[in-house]
């Protein structure tokens, strides 16, 4: 395990990545909503307040007024125009876990509105089934599918959306019935979404967006276990490349602490600290078969999931228990997906 100081300085070399205009880019220098929000998460637990606030300012610049944000911004300049559902939900992930951070009550009610309307854009992409199609393009169609690790991050945005606006005394019940369709959608209806099963977020991803808990979501990570676990390395990106990722191996641990699973959890934190740098930053991966850093790039995203995944193994914040408390009943609706049974409910552990 990582110190607290350790930590900090992870965060720091986010922060040392953010331009003048707060947008934290990737390596090649575009800036995307989520994970731009990954990465003031990150500062948010090392208490870097003043990046954070910059980070969220620049996000209101560039909130569109249907609720989205562009699929890619370059200097403040959008370069692809089509808005992503799961980019327009996770500001909603950003704002709840600041606010459980730092209980800044005026922070959050500034930034209300902006989850406001990115909820709703979430929402109105949601189809007579339940799985919520992965983007609006340019010319305002919808797509065609949906995907399944955009969509269980987007059953996170929706709970937290909930809990925000339970807090602020603004209820916004179609989010908890498109949030539980959602879930059920993600843990009984596979064939509902794209196939990207050789990723292996689309493995862990419905468990760590807490649509699938309990004894499901145990069975769901045995089953691809041996085929995405590299012991001693981490997790791989995709199954057939010898090639393990920080971020990846970082949410699944993620996933497992959400499951009480901290022993499996630890273990595979420690294994990817070979990708740490001496300046605190992480490597993105490392393929193993060449063994050499591939990209040979540090990223910004690589270091807010390490933050994150030590911040719940520590519990050293009080917004360690993000991913591990938002879970919910799933809908079990057969005039609507046409399911003989219902699944079990997730659990809460």
């Amino acid at each position: 395990m990582i110190s607290h100081a350790e930590v900090v300085r992870t965060a720091e070399s986010i922060a040392a990545m953010q331009q003048e205009d707060g947008g934290v880019p990737w390596p090649e220098g575009h800036v995307d909503a989520w994970n731009h929000i990954e990465c003031l998460m990150a500062m948010s637990v090392a208490g870097l307040e003043e990046p954070v606030r910059r980070g969220y300012a620049y996000l209101a610049r560039h909130q569109r007024a249907d609720g989205s944000w562009p699929m890619k911004l370059v200097d403040g300049v959008p370069t692809e125009l089509g808005g992503e559902s799961n980019h327009a939900a996770y500001i909603a992930v950003g704002l709840w876990h600041h606010h459980l951070v730092t209980g800044d009550q005026g922070f959050t009610e500034a930034h209300w509105p902006m989850v406001k309307a990115a909820l709703d854009y979430v929402a109105g992409l949601q189809t007579e089934r339940g799985e919520i199609v992965w983007e609006r393009d340019a010319q305002g169609r919808d797509a065609t599918y949906a995907l399944l690790t955009g969509c269980s991050s987007i059953h996170q945005g929706l709970r937290c959306g909930v809990r925000l606006a339970d807090h602020l005394g603004d209820p916004q019940p179609h989010w908890e019935l498109a949030a539980d369709r959602l879930a059920h959608v993600l843990a009984a209806h596979p064939e509902a979404f794209a196939d990207k099963s050789r990723f292996s977020m689309d493995w862990y991803y419905p468990v760590l967006g807490g649509a699938v808990r309990g004894r499901q979501a145990l069975e769901l990570l045995e089953r691809e276990w041996a085929t995405f676990v590299v012991p001693g390395l981490g997790i791989r990106c995709v199954s057939d490349q010898p090639w393990v990722t920080g971020a990846e191996t970082c949410e699944l641990v993620l996933a497992l602490d959400a499951l009480g699973d901290r022993e499996r959890a630890a273990r595979l934190f420690a294994d990817m600290q070979h990708l740490r740098h001496e300046d605190g930053s992480y490597w993105t991966g490392w393929q193993f078969a060449n063994r050499k850093h591939f990209p040979y790039e540090r990223s910004g995203y690589t270091a807010a999931a390490v933050v994150l995944a030590a911040d719940a193994l520590l519990e050293a914040s009080p917004g360690a228990g993000l991913f591990r408390d938002i879970a919910g009943t799933a809908v079990f609706d057969p005039d609507v997906c046409g399911c003989s049974a219902p699944v079990l409910p997730p659990q809460v552990h």
